[in-house]
């Protein structure tokens, strides 16, 4: 007997079941009770799973056993579907919206409502998921897929069979190849190269034999599926570049990208030695170390472990393995899979381990910074040894630094800080029933030397050596009364306290002003030194004026404590007074022999020499100030270069955050807009009714197909006066988003357009001006059509060295102080983002931890540092190159202090009821205000819904320049300027003076004066350090090779045929139309907007620096030479050396692009089609042609 309980009805993107229909047995209910399970109700288990086909009515049967007979007054037997947790009776509409070939959901049968009798699992599935690959339909999936599921490829598209409403394709195309990793290796073949894509093949034999790389076959040794083929080249002759082929039963497909067979070279290794333990770094430099999928080194048999994420072309490193004593390596074998390349002659050593033999002082202060003299043995073998300290038996050390090596013998340690551990020892002992007299905090040293065991436990292999750190209070400096002394002769008396407690003589450093005050003798509470005997400039001790105008006096314990005493003016006693008269009359005197003499040399020379002159002592003060920060430039580049080595590494695992095609196009083409008709999805559209205006788009389509309308078209709004600049722009992308799916038609459209707009140029007097603004159609035009050009060459190519200089200004400008609300900053390029006043700071390491981090994190931040700026630089470290759409908002999380373990924390915030108030202004609060110390730990928490978060749902486009208060009104920094309500004013480092202040400091005043030295060498400062990331980029994009794409040789080949055909003789009109066509017109655009290209968050301080980079990009490519003076911009004076360098560079590109083979009709016309074939249907082209038919009504 069958039952129809119920219709259970699936629609939209889901299945559809008909009905339900149950066949069951009648059994005497009785037996349920006596007879146990095997005779409740339930259903009978199908032998195989019940599949449903996505978007297709279906009936099942199902067999249900020992139902109870309804009785009267029941609502009988329901139908209850549980999908997607979502639990329904029906009748009812179910959706399926899981993007996964098969989902589970299942089918509940209850009895008067609320009576459970039996639940059987269903699985739906979508063909066309199941029949496609990277959301890609793919036919040899499709075909191959289990014949249970019915699927066939139908119309381009995996269907269930019955729904196909068109003859089933029984053959599938020839391959698409998406991808190909390694691009390189060597030649000797081996290299195991990846293939992925789509319809490789229904099966292994339909491949094998038709891989090649240009003609060298590749031998198959991994397969799957229609997607992805694993090949092992085979041998070459020699260095090619060749592409890859791939074939099946429907043709052979010739890879767009090419692998390269390059000859592998060895240079050398350093260091030259290492510890026997092994653990030694080693640099290996060479050519071509970076190719290959398999790579391994061996010090004569011993290996060496490679870390491939750090490898470069130029450079790998690998860690020494253990030798089993003192050897010399004979050779260095690299191998690149199976191509072995040797160093000989003696490239390494292994050396004894090092040792130690004393340790002194062994007593320092709880801040650390002491410097500790270590001696031993063979510690020249480590190149970065560090110094650790234990408490008890804990494994893990407290904290450590990097000692220097003196020689083999000898080496300095500062002493770590333990603060936070002698804080909380001072905190038990006071808690003590017990009186202690002195505070005092023993702790094991041990050292980091590579993998050498032995030194770091001391106490267990060196147990005759004492090797217990002593830590006792930090000593104090109290400062002068009133902040001024008076000094009148003879020595100096600094009062303190536990002054030698853990220092002596050698330890402190007196300063005055930038003088050393020699120590003559350190007591328990007195600090006597001899100053100078003439007063020193009032400075403090690195040059920054005072207030006062005095010499500030400091005293510097170690490496890590400063005491700014106060300030020191000298007493003088005069022995002889000098006559008035006779000062007045020398004076006079003088000044008449000065003003006679430069009357007569201004006359003489006025026209001839002075511009000369100014010039040259521009230059010469320009190479001064750059000397005299070049220490600090190589000190701060080593330490950006360590940090950028590691940034590369992440990439080369996470890969650089670009955006996507479509994206890259909306920026480009639309630049700040967001929402536009063309994004809608073209394939609703197509599927949807199509109305009367779609049609007459589409014959409006066939007339801009038409080259004589579309030329007739642009010329005929471009007479319209009321055609703007801003219609031109608009009409230009529209116009490319048409054109993008018929790149070779563009390519005709643009050629025309250009060679028009030349005949126009070289009939004015300034033909050069040709393309440097946007007077028409054609200049956003060739803009746009550059940027389809320029996308992989951006991506694989140039995109990496932009990356890397956008991440190293980044870096720079962090390390330094950068005040939230004017976004001026210690280090920067730009005059008007520099932060003028110093700013006293520390670096502060904490300790991230995070529920879902198996270990915490080290960041390093500044305790001038906002809340919002650390809580910025912690996603930084947490999600690194993770792209910035894709990480949480500053405002959508809290930072929180652990302070009692993990039992406990402090939220901080930008304001909350201890912030500051002065004079009306309050100043955001930092981690200093908190008080927060090194090796604090800290939490990212999801923000809390309290009285001080209830403000913060305005949107932030600038993460670092939104703050929110507990007020009625909130605080929002836009361009600098401060907008508040009821009259509520914040900053944060610097106070303004008045209201005004911001906007009077920002625009008039720093604009027209001239630019103090010390800020100029602030400048330089930050200029130096990156200057190496500029280089790289400039030398990336001015470099003519194999991977620039033919659209910029067939530019400049039209450029040159235009200029002969009108008799253009000077060279300097023809590279300015190049410098305008390219380089100005594409790469200007994306150094000051790399966001155009990568999915990160470029801040307003980034961004004025990037404006100076972009500046001195576009003063390369001008042949004219800017003549330095006075009141020249400082953006020219801090590049005025690297600029002739940087025309040379643009000389030399432009002629080698020329010298480059001729691109054929054939050539650009292949290149054009495949650009066409990856950006057909990305945008909705009916919207862009009824936003274009706006300008033809």
């Amino acid at each position: 007997m069958f039952l129809c309980i119920n219709e259970c009805l699936f629609v939209n993107s889901a299945v559809f079941i008909k009905s339900v229909r149950m066949h069951f047995c009648l059994q005497n209910p009785a037996h349920l009770m006596t007879h146990g399970a095997n005779f409740c109700p339930r259903f009978r288990r199908p032998a195989h799973d019940i599949l449903l086909p996505n978007n297709v009515p279906k009936e099942i049967v199902l067999e249900v056993e020992n139902l109870p007979h309804p009785q009267v007054g029941h609502t009988g037997f329901q139908c209850i579907v549980n999908i997607e947790g979502a639990k329904m009776m029906v009748p009812a509409r179910y959706s399926y919206e899981a993007n996964t070939g098969e989902y589970k959901a299942s089918v509940t049968i209850v009895w008067n409502r609320n009576h459970h009798v039996d639940t059987i699992d269903v699985v739906l599935y979508k063909c066309d998921i199941l029949g496609s690959h990277r959301e890609h339909p793919d036919c040899s999936l499709c075909v191959t897929r289990n014949v249970k599921y019915q699927c066939t490829w139908c119309a381009n598209t995996c269907s269930f069979s019955e729904s196909c409403l068109h003859t089933p394709v029984s053959e599938c195309p020839k391959p698409r190849i998406d991808m190909i990793k390694p691009l390189s290796g060597p030649v000797e073949g081996g290299t195991l190269v990846t293939i992925e894509g789509s319809n490789l093949g229904l099966k292994e034999e339909d491949v094998k034999g038709k891989i090649s790389i240009g003609e060298t076959p590749c031998e198959l040794i991994h397969y799957e599926v229609s997607v992805r083929i694993v090949c092992r080249t085979g041998r070459s002759d020699g260095e090619t570049v060749a592409p890859v082929f791939v074939g099946n039963e429907a043709g052979t497909t010739e890879s767009a990208v090419h692998f390269t067979y390059k000859d592998i070279l060895l240079g050398g290794v350093f260091p030259p030695m290492g510890p026997q333990s092994g653990g030694t770094q080693l640099a290996i430099t060479g050519q071509y170390l970076n190719i290959g999928s398999t790579i391994s080194a061996f010090l004569d048999d011993l290996p060496c472990q490679v870390n491939s994420t750090q490898a470069s072309s130029s450079r790998i490193t690998c860690i020494t393995s253990r030798s089993n004593g003192p050897r010399q390596i004979s050779r260095l074998i690299l191998s690149i899979d199976g191509a072995n390349r040797t160093l000989e002659g003696n490239p390494f050593n292994y050396t004894s381990d090092p040792t130690i033999r004393e340790i002194k002082p062994l007593i320092s202060f709880a801040s650390g910074g002491r410097m500790i003299t270590v001696h031993g043995t063979n510690l020249d073998t480590i190149l970065k040894p560090e110094m650790v300290v234990y408490i008890d038996e804990e494994p893990n050390p407290i904290n450590k630094t990097v000692c220097t090596v003196l020689n083999s013998n000898q080496m300095e340690c500062p002493s770590p800080p333990v603060n936070s551990k002698f804080s909380a020892m001072r905190r038990r002992k006071r808690h003590s029933p017990q009186k202690y007299r002195d505070t005092q905090l023993r702790l094991r040293i041990g050292f980091i030397m590579d993998n050498v065991e032995a030194v770091k436990d001391l106490e267990k292999h060196f147990h005759t050596m004492r090797s217990e750190l002593v830590y006792v209070d930090d000593p104090k400096f109290f400062q002068f009364p009133n902040q001024i002394k008076l000094y009148k002769g003879d020595t100096l008396v600094i009062e303190g306290e536990n002054l030698n407690l853990a220092s002596d003589e050698s330890d402190v450093n007196v300063t005055i002003a930038t003088r050393p005050c020699n120590v003559t003798s350190l007591a328990m509470t007195q600090l006597v030194c001899t100053p100078p005997e003439v007063q020193p400039s009032g400075t403090d001790e690195i040059g920054i004026k005072t207030d006062t105008g005095l010499p500030l006096v400091v005293v510097r314990v170690g490496r890590s404590l400063r005491f700014p005493i106060g300030y020191l003016r000298y007493e003088v006693i005069k022995s002889y007074t000098f006559p008035p008269e006779a000062i007045a009359g020398i004076a006079a005197g003088t000044f008449f022999l000065v003003f006679l003499f430069a009357i007569v040399l201004v006359v003489y020379r006025r026209k001839s020499t002075q511009a000369e002159r100014e010039y040259k002592r521009i230059q010469i003060q320009m190479d001064t100030l750059e000397s005299n920060v070049r220490s600090e430039c190589k000190q701060a580049f080593a330490e950006l270069q360590t940090d950028m080595t590691d940034l590369t590494a992440d990439l080369e695992s996470s890969g650089i955050p670009t955006l996507d095609h479509k994206n890259y196009i909306m920026k480009v083409f639309f630049p700040g807009v967001s929402d536009h008709p063309i994004l809608n999805d073209p394939k609703v559209r197509i599927n949807g009714p199509r109305t009367n205006y779609d049609a007459a788009m589409l014959q409006f389509e066939q007339l801009i197909n038409n080259k004589c309308f579309i030329l007739t078209f642009i010329e005929t709004l471009e007479a319209q006066k009321s055609f703007n600049i801003r219609d031109k722009v608009n009409v230009a992308s529209l116009l490319m988003v048409v054109l993008m799916g018929k790149m070779e038609y563009a390519t005709d459209i643009l050629r025309s357009l250009l060679l028009r707009l030349i005949d126009k140029s070289v009939l004015t007097k300034h033909p050069q001006l040709m393309l440097r603004r946007t007077e028409s159609v054609v200049e956003k035009m060739l803009t746009n059509w550059m940027a389809l050009c320029m996308y992989n060459y951006l991506k694989d190519y140039a995109g990496s060295s932009l990356f890397l200089l956008f991440k190293a200004i980044k870096h720079q400008i962090e390390k330094g102080p950068v005040d939230a609300i004017t976004h001026d900053a210690r280090y920067s390029l730009s005059e008007e983002r520099l932060l003028r006043e110093q700013i006293d700071h520390g670096v502060v390491t904490l300790h991230v931890v995070q529920d879902d981090l198996d270990e915490k994190i080290q960041c390093k931040v500044l305790d001038c540092d906002t809340i919002s700026q650390v809580k910025s630089k912690i996603l930084d470290a947490l999600y690194k190159n993770t792209p910035f759409s894709m990480r949480p908002s500053i405002h959508e999380v809290d930072l929180a202090e652990w302070r009692h373990g993990r039992g406990g924390h402090l939220t901080l915030q930008d304001e909350d009821l201890t912030t500051k108030s002065i004079c009306g202004w309050k100043k955001l609060n930092t981690l200093a205000h908190y008080g927060v110390k090194e090796s604090a730990v800290m939490s990212l928490i999801p923000r809390q819904n309290d009285s001080f978060s209830a403000n913060c749902k305005q949107s932030c486009q600038n993460c670092t320049g939104t703050y929110f208060t507990n007020s009625l009104s909130p605080i929002i920094t836009v361009n600098g300027d401060v907008e508040a309500g009821s009259n509520l004013r914040i900053y944060h480092l610097v106070r303004p003076i008045d209201e005004h202040h911001y906007q009077n400091n920002k625009t008039s005043e720093r604009t027209h004066k001239a630019i103090p030295e010390i800020f100029l060498t602030r400048l330089l400062s930050t200029k130096g350090t990156i200057q190496k990331f500029v280089d790289d980029f400039f030398n990336t994009i001015l470099t003519a090779n194999e991977a620039l794409p033919p659209a910029v040789k067939w530019l400049f080949d039209l450029l040159d045929d235009a200029a002969r055909k009108h008799s253009i003789t000077e060279s300097e009109v023809v590279h300015a139309w190049k410098s305008n066509s390219l380089p100005l017109r594409f790469w200007v655009n994306f150094i000051k907007n790399p966001d155009f290209i990568f999915d990160i968050n470029k801040t307003t301080t980034v961004d004025s620096c990037l404006s100076v980079i972009a500046q001195t990009f576009m003063d390369s490519c001008s042949t004219t030479e800017h003549r330095l003076g006075k009141d020249s911009p400082s953006n020219k004076l801090l590049f005025a050396k690297d600029i002739p360098h940087y025309r040379e560079m643009v000389a030399h590109f432009y002629y080698d692009v020329q010298m480059l083979p001729q691109i054929t009709d054939q050539e650009m016309s292949t290149a054009m089609q495949q650009l066409s074939v990856s950006q057909i249907g990305e945008f909705d082209t009916v919207s862009a042609l009824k936003e274009l038919y706006i300008y033809v009504t």
